[in-house]
């Protein structure tokens, strides 16, 4: 399953990504922007596409994903190749009134890590395989990922222009593509360039740091390199901007600002390829059918089968670490919701505590489960209530907290070593105990996606949470218990 340990995180970088943009491809979010005349038909034989993505929800038979679409042929994103397979990365540019393509083998399927994707069109090329580059992560598609299920660069005509790329009243969409129905992107976008006209080598926006991942750069184009309707999208408040958040705001000089459909503030994310925090983990939902979505942060568990609780994608063995929940509804009367973490393999007829080396906090009771037994710790918890998760793997104890209140007079849970579990670490985790009822839980990393009244960082002033991970809110800890830290691979490269 794809996650994140120690070895793979970042610690120091030279040029810090500062936000990114949430999708929910559920929401039909998106940015979008009418191109105005200036990019003549010269210019628009060349451009360069650059941007970080994260993945959320995957593709599957009834949608496409597009993360980047303008007016009716020209797109990047993923979709299903010709076999039904899907994941596949898809490019395809719109020329002389049809729709040239780059379609690979190669599926993208990671949840837990950024990802850039460097496209560039280049039709003044002598050489046909030339007029269309992609290189995801540095890698060129040719050289990293074999033979296409469908290559039509060959079909590109020399100087041909992009029928719609800088094409006056054409739209571009970012997150969504026209082509095709129920096209939007789900996931997270940061760091996004178009320049019309020009093209720039995938080495302008990235590098590889000395321990070889590669990692975004400060660029430094000038406005004319974008040329008319080009745009830099850096997702944050630069006080010139399409909406009142920024969302929008293109920083290349060219004011070529987006407006913004169905993104809300909150969907401003701490979240980047240099700094990327915990989500819950699309893959390893096989044992059961939880619907994940908000940049897999929300949960909804399925009323007809398994109990298996979703996990976080970033795995902890040592450290102290914060997450809070948001349970915000259940379909019945019955109050089945845990929250906790696991050290072992789930299978989708165990609830979360069922195994000793899980441990879940119990909405019903306020018992926590371990080893199949309830043990009597706190008080019960119900809709609206925001459950604080603290994990001490220095010490090897378990806090919870109801809305800001730390449960069994601050006397921690003891739990086994990580380096004892069948996994060797620890994962966060949510799911319930009833196959009868949905639950609808928020899942808040440092990075939420439900509305912070009080705002609280961690001890690095890293994350955004409803109460404090530094010193268990209105009630205390053990003397031991302090500081504790927002899931994200800076904190996880210092502290983990």
């Amino acid at each position: 399953m794809p996650l994140i340990l120690g070895t793979n995180s970042i610690k120091d970088t030279t040029f810090d990504v500062e936000r990114s943009l949430r999708f929910d491809r559920t929401s039909s979010e998106r940015l979008h922007f009418t191109q105005g005349s200036g990019d003549d038909t010269t210019a628009r034989r060349k451009w360069t596409f650059s941007t970080w993505i994260k993945r959320g929800q995957l593709v599957n038979s009834s949608n496409h994903q597009y993360f980047f679409g303008v007016g009716t042929y020209t797109l990047i994103g993923f979709r299903l190749d010709g076999s039904g397979e899907a994941d596949d990365m898809y490019i395809q540019v719109g020329t002389g009134s049809s729709a040239q393509g780059l379609h690979t083998n190669a599926k993208f399927r990671d949840p837990s890590a950024w990802m850039h994707v460097y496209v560039a069109f280049d039709s003044t090329d002598g050489t046909a395989a030339n007029r269309i580059k992609a290189y995801i992560n540095g890698n060129l598609i040719d050289n990293a990922y074999g033979d296409y299920s469908m290559d039509q660069r060959s079909s590109i005509t020399q100087n041909d222009e992009d029928d719609f790329v800088g094409n006056s009243g054409d739209v571009i969409n970012i997150g969504y593509s026209t082509n095709g129905t129920n096209s939007y992107f789900d996931g997270y976008m940061a760091e996004t360039h178009l320049l019309i006209g020009t093209t720039k080598a995938h080495t302008e926006f990235a590098e590889s740091n000395n321990d070889g991942i590669w990692i975004p750069k400060e660029t430094n184009f000038s406005t004319s390199d974008y040329g008319s309707n080009g745009f830099k999208l850096e997702y944050k408040q630069t006080g010139t901007s399409a909406n009142s958040s920024g969302l929008g705001a293109d920083t290349s000089g060219n004011n070529n600002h987006f407006t913004v459909s169905n993104h809300t503030s909150i969907d401003q994310c701490a979240d980047t390829p240099t700094n990327n925090y915990a989500t819950l983990n699309f893959i390893d939902n096989y044992y059961t059918p939880h619907s994940l979505s908000n940049g897999n942060l929300k949960q909804t568990t399925d009323s007809t089968s398994g109990y298996a609780p979703n996990v976080s994608t970033i795995a902890l063995s040592q450290g102290k670490w914060y997450f809070e929940v948001k349970y915000v509804s259940r379909s019945s009367s019955d109050n089945y919701n845990l929250i906790g973490i696991r050290g072992s393999q789930i299978t989708n007829t165990n609830y979360l505590g069922q195994n000793q080396y899980e441990y879940g906090y119990y909405s019903q009771s306020g018992k926590y489960y371990t080893n199949n037994s309830a043990v009597t710790y706190g008080n019960s918890y119900d809709q609206g209530d925001i459950i604080g998760c603290y994990l001490d793997l220095d010490n090897n104890k378990l806090y919870f907290a109801k809305n800001g209140t730390i449960q069994n007079s601050g006397t921690g849970i003891s739990i086994t070593d990580p380096a004892s579990t069948p996994l060797g670490h620890y994962f966060f985790a949510v799911g319930d105990y009833g196959q009868s009822l949905t639950i609808v839980n928020e899942i808040n990393f440092g990075n939420p996606t439900f509305t912070i009244s009080s705002g609280n960082a961690d001890p690095d002033s890293h994350g955004n949470f409803e109460y404090s991970p530094n010193d268990g809110g209105s009630s205390s800890f053990d003397s031991s218990a302090k500081n504790f830290y927002a899931l994200n691979t800076k904190n996880l490269a210092e502290y983990g």
